[in-house]
């Protein structure tokens, strides 16, 4: 793969880690990111699925947070500075609300990431996604907050039609 989703996906992991963070120590803040973490590479790689469509997002931007922070309150925190919170320029809201739903909806994250197989982020890459897939309870007591369904509704229903229409069945990814 030519094109690099990682800020990307480092930016939107971070923000979705951000506003809906682990309440344990650092074990569980780690657990807490790999889950957000392989969330937001399903996402991703579904969102944009070619080296073409990463290299655009690569080029445009994704768009920023600005809009997922007003829905979860987190816009009137105080004055930003502009060094230390440039990484949120490089949060894809659409990414994000992908990723919420994957993570309150099994069925959906099973579906998601076998849309993933054959596609050019897989090609010739073992990607596994276990915590995702199936989180023990050290994984969900880790990620609590960010797997509750209801605290992450506003931002999964953002998107979550689009995300439905790229798992239709028959709905192929471009390899």
């Amino acid at each position: 793969m030519q094109a690099d989703l990682s800020p990307l996906i480092a930016a939107t992991a971070q923000w979705l880690t951000c506003a809906y963070p682990s309440g344990g120590g650092a074990l569980a803040s780690a657990l807490c990111e790999v889950q957000a973490r392989q969330a937001v590479t399903v996402a991703a790689w579904l969102r944009y699925p070619t080296q073409m469509d990463a290299a655009l997002v690569g080029i445009a931007g994704p768009g920023g947070s600005g809009r997922l922070d007003w829905i979860t309150g987190a816009d009137g925190t105080g004055a930003p500075d502009t060094d230390e919170d440039a990484w949120r320029t490089w949060v894809d809201e659409v990414v994000a609300s992908w990723a919420a739903c994957l993570l309150t909806d099994p069925e959906l994250a099973g579906l998601a990431v076998t849309a993933l197989a054959g596609g050019s982020h897989t090609a010739g890459v073992p990607a596994e996604f276990r915590r995702l897939l199936a989180p023990d309870e050290a994984d969900r007591r880790a990620a609590a907050l960010l797997r509750h369904p209801d605290l992450l509704a506003p931002v999964a229903e953002l998107h979550h039609s689009q995300l439905l229409e790229r798992l239709r069945p028959g709905q192929a990814l471009i390899a």
